[in-house]
């Protein structure tokens, strides 16, 4: 029980923290959140309950593939503020084509021999 509130409090942690620090400094803030801690902090669960390194290598590969159709929320959601949409619009949209990049991207990467 302890160790899931020790996982789930640094977990929270870390959010708040790039909150905290994108009130006081955006850039650094961004610098901390394009940090991979989440996945970061999966691997070291991972380990810490006694996962096999090929179960690891394999989550972090796979990360690895699926962070490039995130990267469109990235770029189409300040795209749509600049363009007077709403922030709940534009949030809404720049997630809802991330979301279908994700749907295409994944057979993709399976025709190609990667597990997904």
């Amino acid at each position: 029980m302890w160790y899931y509130l020790v996982k789930l409090l640094v977990s929270a942690l870390v959010i708040v923290a790039v909150s905290e620090i994108a009130k006081r400094n955006s850039g650094f803030a961004a610098l901390v959140a394009s940090l991979p801690l989440t996945s970061m902090l999966a691997i070291v669960w991972l380990r810490v309950e006694g996962a096999q390194v090929a179960q690891i290598a394999e989550l972090s590969s796979q990360i690895f593939w699926l962070v490039l159709p995130s990267l469109l929320l990235f770029l189409l959601f300040p795209l749509l503020l600049r363009q007077g949409l709403a922030f709940w619009l534009s949030l809404g949209l720049a997630s809802a084509a991330t979301i279908l990049c994700y749907f295409l991207m994944i057979p993709l990467l399976r025709r190609f021999g990667v597990s997904i």
